[in-house]
């Protein structure tokens, strides 16, 4: 059986090599020239944890892990106003938890492929063709290939769904913000953070600052705009939305341009009556974004990824496996969407008075015996796929 895999992000990369590991013939294509390494930092946790554990990751995945003690939300001046302590989020996961950069994760996942699954870079697909018994791609360079299964792992903004289930307007479910993020260098300012993670709150706008390896710092932003066309130009519009702003942020917005990779996007959820067409299917962001509000993007792509090839390795067709995989997941992904919507006035609330419950919370949750106040927040949608849909014994 031959599998053609459109998008060599997480949910790809993860695809690729169970898939190569049950004995398909895997093509993996991607429209980018090589890996991307813009993107933020991510909790990697339930279904994604335990995925991994599963293709034996677990000691790499170590090597890339930036442990974070706590969170700390500053003021415009940078005083520090609450802090959420990580090892809370870490007992309440029972340890299986990750932080690493989404690049790092990428990265790990490609180094794994074995060398029989073939990667093309600089390609995507412009038609697919679907006969009874196989589906015929028409590649971006021309050239034509067959394969039994087409698989669109291509994003929020999905090439494979577009020539398959139609224009992107019927599915994208924008939910108010937007979103940037990158990486610079900048000595003082990496001192000046001091190490740790901090996030700057003011009404409708957050931005998050912390250090990475090799002298690097990283930057998030996330406002709220009902606008749902993306600038033209990513920086200039960081500089409009947070230019007033001080503390560290005037410093960070001149490293805007350092770098040509930012990544600046709707935040989006993905909603579609159905997933698969005959012997096209989706996985990761292309059928089940939940969100940056909601999180475990990357859990959750590696978790699709694994019940997709799991459904595959069954002796029924392919229209068959592709409905049972539909069946198992988009229950669950509704789950996640509906409390990544719920969590957008705790992510970035809306005004100073939400902004000060907020930070009541987070002091109140860090007492002797109050914990027990943030436990919704914090487990909220953590449950994973693998744990509710595997039979015993069944990898």
């Amino acid at each position: 059986m031959r599998a053609i895999i459109c998008g060599a992000g997480i949910a790809g990369l993860s695809l690729a090599w169970w898939l190569d590991r049950d004995g398909w013939d895997v093509l993996l294509i991607e429209r980018t020239s090589g890996l991307r390494d813009e993107g933020y930092m991510i909790d990697f946790l339930s279904s994604g944890y335990d995925v991994a554990e599963l293709m034996g990751l677990i000691p790499r995945l170590k090597e890339i892990h930036y442990p974070i003690p706590e969170l700390i939300y500053v003021d415009r001046s940078g005083r520090r106003k609450a802090s959420l302590d990580y090892e809370l989020f870490y007992r309440l996961q029972k340890g299986r938890v990750f932080n690493f950069m989404r690049g790092d994760l990428e990265r790990v996942l490609f180094e794994e492929l074995p060398e029989s699954v073939e990667v093309r870079f600089g390609l995507t697909v412009d038609e697919a063709k679907q006969a009874q018994e196989y589906v015929e791609v028409l590649l971006s360079n021309g050239e034509n290939e067959r394969a039994h299964l087409l698989v669109g792992a291509d994003g929020i903004h999905s090439r494979v769904r577009k020539l398959v289930f139609g224009e992107e307007r019927q599915f994208l479910r924008p939910l108010g913000f937007h979103t940037a993020a990158y990486i610079f260098e900048d000595e003082k300012l990496r001192r000046d953070l001091g190490g740790e993670f901090h996030i700057l709150s003011v009404p409708n706008r957050q931005i998050g600052l912390y250090p990475i390896r090799d002298g690097k710092v990283a930057s998030y932003f996330v406002h709220r705009t009902s606008d749902r066309v993306l600038p033209s130009s990513h920086c200039e519009e960081l500089e409009k939305v947070y230019g007033d702003l001080g503390w560290l942020v005037p410093d960070t917005l001149r490293h805007c341009m350092d770098y040509s990779k930012i990544y600046y996007d709707l935040v989006a959820q993905i909603e579609m009556s159905r997933w698969s067409q005959r012997r096209v299917t989706l996985v990761g962001d292309a059928c089940q974004a939940v969100s940056l509000l909601a999180g475990q993007g990357a859990s959750m792509a590696m978790g699709g990824a694994y019940l997709l090839a799991r459904e595959l390795r069954a002796n029924r067709p392919v229209e068959e496996c592709l409905a049972e995989y539909e069946g198992l997941l988009k229950p669950i992904i509704g789950r996640k969407q509906a409390a990544g919507r719920r969590t957008a006035y705790w992510f970035v609330p809306p005004s100073q008075r939400g902004i000060a419950v907020r930070n009541a919370a987070l002091r109140l949750g860090g007492l002797p015996g109050l914990s027990w106040l943030l436990r919704p927040v914090l487990t909220s949608g953590t449950e994973s796929v693998v744990e509710r849909t595997s039979e015993a014994g069944r990898v």
